[in-house]
């Protein structure tokens, strides 16, 4: 078995583990306050899935990304700092996801009995689940197929409109809290944005 493969197999375990972990998770989220259309959330989710699927599938169409792909399968460094990224950014992910715990919800929901996590990964960026899943995008995309930009492109957009969403929210429920929040944090990178 190459390098390359290993590396394959990783990153798509990865990418198991969190659809797995996401959607066991749900289950136990606080009930979201309002009327969200259940078809709107299940939407949500699932093209998700079908893009990281697609993803994973999609890695022998066209002859300019075969190029591309055939360089990437036989470099051990692309395809170990994309398991590295991707392991990292689902990690994340994860980790914020655990310590939010039952205050996770869909995007730009309201939830019954809200509470301002600042601590953990909330410490560093605002929306910690949006950076981890960039992150993991990117992995890869380095280290498994170009195809990957194609999500991270079409995501990237929709994940900081849903921050700024989300923050509205917040800055509604927790008006004193939040604004102060915001000033010692960024959004979505460190020390960047």
């Amino acid at each position: 078995m190459s390098a390359m493969t290993i590396f394959q197999w990783i990153i798509a375990a990865l990418w198991l583990v969190f659809i797995a972990y996401w959607g066991i998770s749900a289950l136990s989220a606080k009930r979201n306050l309002g009327v969200t259309a259940w078809w709107r959330q299940s939407l949500l989710r699932v093209a998700i899935v079908v893009l990281i699927i697609a993803a994973l599938r999609l890695a022998g169409a066209g002859p300019a990304l075969h190029a591309m792909q055939a360089y990437q399968a036989h470099s051990p460094l692309l395809g170990g700092i994309g398991a590295a990224l991707v392991l990292l950014g689902v990690g994340l992910a994860i980790f914020a996801r655990v310590y939010l715990g039952r205050n996770w919800g869909m995007p730009m929901s309201r939830k019954a009995e809200p509470e301002l996590v600042t601590g953990g990964p909330y410490a560093f960026v605002r929306h910690p689940i949006y950076t981890g899943i960039m992150l993991a995008m990117l992995g890869s995309a380095i280290g498994l197929t170009i195809i990957w930009v194609l999500p991270l492109v079409l995501f990237v957009p929709y994940f900081l409109y849903s921050a700024r969403c989300e923050e509205e929210l917040m800055r509604e429920q927790f008006p004193e809290q939040y604004p102060d929040y915001m000033q010692r944090t960024k959004m979505i990178v460190p020390f960047v944005l």
